[in-house]
Parts: structure tokens; sequence; C-alpha cells
């Protein structure tokens, strides 16, 4: 199932780059909720970067690890309220991200708004860079 799409007036069904790049995303979604690092170290560039909410820039190695670790463990990552911009072989999506989960002992639940960059490379959607910020 892919996530959705922002409704807007007008709006037309998405080609298929904008199905296969939806269904990319969802699937990282899926592999940060498993705890999946090995799903995510084929979804995501050799030079991926995030800049989280507090304005940390980590690597591909750090999130991965942190992903394998399941430390924050996540009980809901999932994606939402999606706008997807094409721009050849790049692409940006902007939507909401809602978690749920544990970090050590303690429960959190937050949504935050997000943009990712994604570059086709020989036909497949990689994320290459995602910044998110919490929304109140």
């Amino acid at each position: 199932m892919l996530m959705g799409i922002a409704a807007t007036a007008g709006a037309v069904e998405p080609g298929p780059s904008t199905r296969t790049l939806l269904q990319a995303e969802a699937d990282a979604c899926r592999a940060f909720e498993a705890g999946n690092a090995n799903v995510l170290r084929h979804a995501l560039t050799a030079d991926f970067t995030l800049v989280d909410s507090h304005g940390n820039v980590t690597n591909l190695e750090q999130n991965l690890a942190e992903v394998a670790a399941r430390e924050p463990f996540y009980e809901e990552f999932r994606n939402h309220d999606q706008q997807v911009r094409l721009y050849g072989d790049a692409a940006l999506i902007v939507g909401i991200t809602s978690i749920r989960g544990r970090a050590g002992s303690k429960a959190f639940a937050a949504d935050f708004r997000y943009t990712d960059t994604w570059v086709r490379r020989h036909g497949k959607w990689l994320l290459a860079a995602s910044h998110a910020s919490r929304l109140p």
C-alpha cells in the first residue's frame, strides 16, 4: 500500500515514477520500524545525510547503527500527506512523518514535517538526504 499523496484540487493519478518513488519511501519507513538496517543500506546512498529535528547531522553508518540497535525502538514510523516533485533523476518528497515508540524506557510520539531528497541510479530510487522538523 502506498502512503497518501496530498490531495489538491485537480489532482491527477500519480504516474509510474511517482508510484515507484512512494513505494521506495514506504519500504524505507517499514525498515526503520522493523529495525532492518540491511534493507536501509540498499535504500540509501553511500553519502546519505540526515538533519534531525535538533539540527544534528548524521551519516549513513550512524543511521544504520541506530536502526540495527533499535534505539530508539519504533512501534510506528509512517509517512503521510506527501507531495512529490520529480526532476528527471532527482525528486523531492515533502510530507509528515508520524512516529511512536520508546527511547530507553521512555515512550514518545511525535509528528515531523520532512523533506526527502531522492536520486535515481541505475533505475532505482535511493534516498540521498532527509531533513525533519518537529511539529508542535
